[in-house]
């Protein structure tokens, strides 16, 4: 079984990296990384992860918009969507999306990004 392919969506070099490492050593295959909205939806096209890591504060569309126009692709992939702030913070807008769920960014684990693939 060929291991889950993510995107990293977050204007934080250092998250990325972090991330990339923490998703890595679980097993997923990282197969880009972007750092605004435009470069992420460019990025899904070209790189049609299952999954993508999506951080909520992006500067130039949030991730709430990213998310939408993702839902629209083709191939669409499972959104969770991230940030350093709670998901308290979100809550209603978070519902209203077509976004699988949400993680805080000091939760991220590869067991918990995959549990958002399972019954994809």
């Amino acid at each position: 079984m060929a291991p889950p392919t993510v995107l990293i969506v977050d204007d934080h070099p250092d998250f990325r990296t972090f991330a990339r490492s923490l998703l890595e050593a679980a097993g997923f295959e990282v197969v880009g990384v972007a750092e605004d909205g435009a470069s992420a939806l460019t990025a899904v096209r070209a790189a049609k992860p299952g999954l993508v890591l999506l951080d909520v504060q992006l500067p130039d569309v949030d991730g709430f918009g990213v998310c939408e126009q993702l839902a629209l692709e083709e191939a669409a992939p499972v959104v969770v969507l991230t940030s350093s702030r709670s998901e308290s913070m979100y809550r209603g807008r978070l519902a209203a999306s077509s976004a699988r769920g949400f993680i805080a960014k000091a939760e991220l684990s590869g067991p918990a990004l995959a549990a958002f693939l399972d019954g994809a």
